[in-house]
């Protein structure tokens, strides 16, 4: 019977990774793929598997999205935070109320339930999913300015707080209709957001510390981390702190720091993040019945095109405006309420307390998140295109090798594979533009090791091996880029044929290319210009339009823009 088990459970993973590919030349959202074959292995489909073990459900659901969380929070960079993390945080919690009084007020409206059952509904409903977010982000070749990938991130790993606080304030009030419920929850959130904080950030600092200061076999720096970041995450629910938050700030701050090995732990937890996706997604497939959703499908289908077209855009709207977000970033943003294993999670609340509506509830949720993975997750990118969100991004290395070795600091050896409409022309290594304190070590050409030169020959098809530090990357990627970027991205397209300093005036602009600046006046920077258009916090693919000339914001330090490409309209001198 056990072998039985693993040959069924090993049959549906081997099944959904087959059919990912599928995803991308439909558009649709992988997890999608994960969460149909689940369903037609359970109970109402082909497999005819009968699993309700909702315990169990629950446990390995929440070691899944600490996992994904961990993955995500090591990915997020700290810089991030300068534009992402007021927002976020405001979405994060105003937002999802606002969310969750919404969609109450609509499955009020919809199904005949008590109305504090309507709002646990809501609640349950109200939060994006961390798993879903990230995979969509990552996974679709999206380089989305700063600004909205930072937001979109932050808030997905930061959210699950107060979905969780509004879910058990009202499973308080519906079962044991507690007049003090309110004060206690409140309490609760508290707690959950400043244990979580605390124990994430210092729980982050010390497995660094650990890390750094153990000499270990290569392969297991991953398992140490994810072994601490699982004990960190329920240590942290066990003293009533959010597991969830603690465990994504915990990998913001160990992705931030100099940890040795650290190419090689992204690199398993990438794996082991698509693992937790996997194994989340589709048992909670096996656990919903597709022929009780059907008598639910109209009211769902209802609810869940309110929460993505009225509850989402009101809640970012009304949270997002004070921060100098634009129109076409708010509206992405809204659309980018993805909701995933979360909600399902959530709505497994009510089924262990044995509320009488849990299954209703389940299975309402079940088809929200159904209908999000279906509508926002197939558009996500085509949207992002259409509203102009994306920017210009560099080519990361085929595979990054730490160079284990103390006299090595923080050096590794990577490797760009040269490809792309640049590389069919050969030229000489000697042509190369290396950033300073990088070295090439040598060119791989049919399975052929060639010592480097500066007379030696590469173009399309060779792979250049280089030493260098993991800041060096943005401008080798640049310099060894092989990305065949849309038209429109193309670095002359997107930024303009001038560059200019952030400290020219507006003045000293007017004389060189002779154009007139009414608006503004002729003593004000360029850098300026941009922080006077997004409060503070400018972004590179920033625009600022002034008459004949569009300034783009090429790249920033901090607060302030530094490069500002020019771009002049047609016919304009």
């Amino acid at each position: 019977m056990s072998t039985t088990i693993i040959l069924i459970g090993a049959l549906m993973l081997v099944m959904s990774i087959l059919l990912s590919p599928l995803s991308s030349r439909l558009g649709m959202p992988v997890l999608l793929v994960f969460l149909v074959v689940g369903m037609i292995m359970g109970e109402d489909g082909a497999g005819g598997i009968q699993f309700d073990n909702f315990e169990l459900a629950f446990l390995i659901a929440n070691m899944a999205l600490a996992v994904i969380l961990l993955d995500g929070g090591m990915r997020t960079r700290a810089e991030t935070f300068r534009v992402g993390l007021r927002p976020a945080l405001l979405l994060a919690t105003l937002g999802v109320f606002i969310t969750a009084i919404l969609a109450g007020l609509t499955a009020w409206l919809l199904f005949d339930l008590h109305w504090l059952t309507a709002l646990l509904i809501g609640a349950i409903i109200s939060s994006t999913d961390a798993a879903a977010v990230f995979s969509l982000l990552q996974g679709r070749g999206l380089n989305l300015n700063e600004r909205v990938a930072a937001t979109l991130e932050i808030e997905s790993g930061s959210n699950d707080p107060m979905a969780i606080f509004l879910t058990l304030m009202l499973l308080e009030l519906i079962t044991n209709d507690a007049a003090s419920a309110g004060w206690t929850s409140l309490v609760m959130l508290v707690q959950q957001f400043g244990v979580g904080a605390v124990a994430g950030v210092a729980g982050g600092m010390l497995i660094v510390a650990v890390t750094n200061r153990l000499r270990l076999t290569p392969s297991l720096y991953p398992l140490l981390v994810t072994a601490a970041g699982m004990t960190l995450f329920a240590a942290t629910n066990e003293i009533g702190g959010s597991g969830f938050l603690a465990i994504y700030l915990a990998g913001v701050v160990i992705g931030n720091q100099n940890v040795r090995m650290m190419p090689m732990i992204l690199q398993v937890h990438d794996g082991l993040a698509w693992l937790a996706q996997l194994c989340l997604f589709l048992m909670l497939g096996l656990l919903v019945q597709p022929s009780e959703l059907l008598p639910l499908a109209a009211g769902g289908l209802v609810l869940a095109l309110a929460l993505i077209f009225v509850a989402r855009p009101l809640a970012v709207f009304a949270t997002l405006w004070p921060f100098g977000f634009d129109r076409r970033e708010q509206f992405f943003i809204s659309w980018v309420g993805l909701r995933g294993a979360v909600p399902i999670v959530l709505a497994v609340f009510p089924v262990m307390v044995g509320l009488p509506e849990s299954q209703a509830i389940f299975h309402i949720a079940f088809f929200v998140v159904l209908v999000s993975l279906v509508v926002q997750g197939t558009t996500l990118a085509p949207l992002a295109r259409k509203l102009k969100l994306e920017v210009p991004a560099g080519t990361e290395p085929y595979r990054r090798l730490p160079l284990d070795v103390d006299a090595a600091g923080s050096n590794e050896l990577m490797l760009f594979p040269l490809k792309g409409q640049q590389w069919q022309e050969a030229r000489p290594l000697s042509k190369l533009r290396m950033p300073e304190q990088t070295a090439l070590a040598g060119v791989f050409r049919q399975q052929q090791f060639l010592a480097p030169n500066p007379a030696l020959q590469v173009q399309a098809g060779d792979v250049i091996a280089v030493f260098a530090q993991a800041d060096a990357l943005p401008e080798l990627g640049k310099s060894l880029s092989g990305r065949q970027s849309p038209e429109h991205l193309l670095e002359r397209a997107f930024f303009g044929d001038f560059v200019l300093n952030g400290d020219a005036l507006l003045g000293d602009v007017e004389q060189v290319y002779g154009i007139e600046f009414d608006e503004l006046p002729p003593d004000l920077s360029l850098a300026e210009c941009f922080a006077r258009r997004t409060k503070g916090h400018p972004v590179v693919g920033d625009k600022v339009v002034l008459g004949p000339v569009t300034l783009v914001a090429r790249a920033t330090d901090a607060d302030r823009v530094t490069k500002v490409g020019l771009k002049m309209a047609d016919g304009a001198h």
